[in-house]
């Protein structure tokens, strides 16, 4: 009798591992959309530089995971060591499932944070009065109140 309580309480925690691993769960990626591109006129305007902004932007790294599963181990052998019989190997599934989100929980709160990405973002007032905006990726020679002529989505010195 005792070896079936401990064979299947094996077998309980070897099964929650197991599912823990699908926890991790892969960022949303849009599906790639078709885009229908209409030939558009060369269009060629001017105005002057109203405002430049410095815009930071950091990527949060993604968990590995690896939290979870030791934190589910973890619980699941403190889960073992309460109880007998069901009750036992109730506790193991339990405590595995909550060292796992515990396991988590601590991983997401001490990865390091991703690489950060400076880029400008142009705000430029054309001749007839509207504003547009550019995204710039790099710092240029550009300074507020130069003229530019704006053509293709691209800024030029005027």
């Amino acid at each position: 009798m005792r070896y079936l309580s401990t064979a299947t309480s094996v077998i309980a925690v070897s099964l929650l591992a197991s599912s823990l691993t699908a926890c991790v769960v892969a960022p949303y990626r849009a599906p790639a959309q078709t885009v229908v591109v209409a030939p558009v006129e060369h269009r060629v305007d001017t105005g002057r530089v109203a405002q430049m902004e410095l815009i930071r932007t950091q990527e949060r790294a993604q968990p590995s995971g690896a939290g979870a599963i030791i934190g589910g181990i973890a619980g699941a052998v403190i889960g073992h060591q309460i109880g007998s019989g069901f009750g036992r190997s109730a506790a193991t599934v339990l405590g595995g499932g909550v060292g796992a989100v515990v396991g988590n929980t601590v991983e997401n709160n001490n990865q390091q944070a991703g690489p950060v990405h400076e880029s400008y973002r142009v705000t430029v007032q054309a001749e007839d009065g509207t504003y547009r905006y550019f995204g710039v990726p790099t710092q240029t020679d550009l300074r507020v109140g130069d003229r530019v002529r704006m053509s293709n989505g691209q800024l030029y010195r005027f």
